[in-house]
C-alpha cells in the first residue's frame, strides 16, 4: 500500500459506512443570506481601515480630482499607469506626470516611479482584498509590484461579499494579483467609486 492509497484509506474511514460510497463531503459552510449593497461596500472599506489601507468614497465625477489629491499628498512627482487606463481618471495632475507601462518599463524605470496608479477585476468586502488580473486599466503583474505606493480604483459594482463570490467571477486563466492591504514599505490607497 502506497502512502497516498493509505491516507485516502483514513479520509474514507472516516465517514459514515467506511468506504466513501456516496458520502457528501461537508462544505464547512452554508449558503448566507444575501447582504445588502451597502453593508458590503461598507465592510470593504472596514477591512481596508484594518489594514491601514486609505479609502475614500468619490462619485465618478469627483474621480480626477480625488486621485490628484491623494497624489498630491504623497509628494507623487512621477506616476507609472498601464497603457489602457481611462484618460479621464488623469486630467487636472498638475505636477504629476503620469508615463504609460508600453512599451513595459524595466524593474529600474519602475523603481523611479513615485507610485501606479490602476483599476481592479474586482474586490472582496470579507477579506478587503482587490484582485488585479491583467483587463482592462490593470496592466501587467510587474506594474504593481515595484513601485512602494499604489492608487487603485475600485467601482462599487466591483465589489463582492466573499472569497467564494470572487472565484465564481474570475478566471482562472489570467494572471491574477491579490493585494489584502499595505505590505513590506508598500502603500496601498483604494477609491471607491460609488454612483450616487
Amino acid at each position: 500500500m502506497t502512502a497516498r492509497e493509505e491516507i485516502l484509506g483514513r479520509v474514507r474511514a472516516a465517514f459514515p459506512g467506511g468506504d466513501g460510497g456516496g458520502v457528501t463531503v461537508p462544505r464547512g459552510y452554508r449558503r448566507r443570506a444575501p447582504v445588502p449593497r451597502g453593508d458590503v461596500i461598507a465592510l470593504f472599506g472596514e477591512r481596508l481601515a484594518d489594514r491601514r489601507a486609505a479609502v475614500r468614497h468619490v462619485a465618478l465625477d469627483e474621480l480626477a480630482v480625488a486621485m490628484a489629491a491623494m497624489l498630491w499628498a504623497r509628494e507623487a512627482k512621477r506616476v507609472a499607469v498601464p497603457a489602457d487606463l481611462p484618460r479621464a481618471w488623469l486630467p487636472g495632475l498638475d505636477g504629476v506626470r503620469p508615463f504609460t507601462d508600453d512599451p513595459p518599463l524595466d524593474p529600474a524605470a519602475l523603481a523611479e516611479a513615485d507610485g501606479v496608479v490602476t483599476g481592479c477585476a474586482l474586490a472582496i468586502a470579507e477579506t478587503g482584498t482587490v484582485v488585479l488580473d491583467g483587463g482592462r486599466a490593470q496592466g501587467r503583474p510587474e506594474l504593481t509590484l515595484v513601485p512602494r505606493h499604489h492608487l487603485c480604483v475600485v467601482h462599487a459594482d466591483q465589489i463582492v461579499h466573499t472569497v467564494p463570490e470572487a472565484v465564481g467571477r474570475l478566471d482562472p486563466y489570467l494572471p491574477l494579483s491579490w493585494i489584502s492591504g499595505p505590505s513590506a514599505g508598500r502603500t496601498l490607497e483604494i477609491l471607491v467609486v460609488e454612483d450616487w
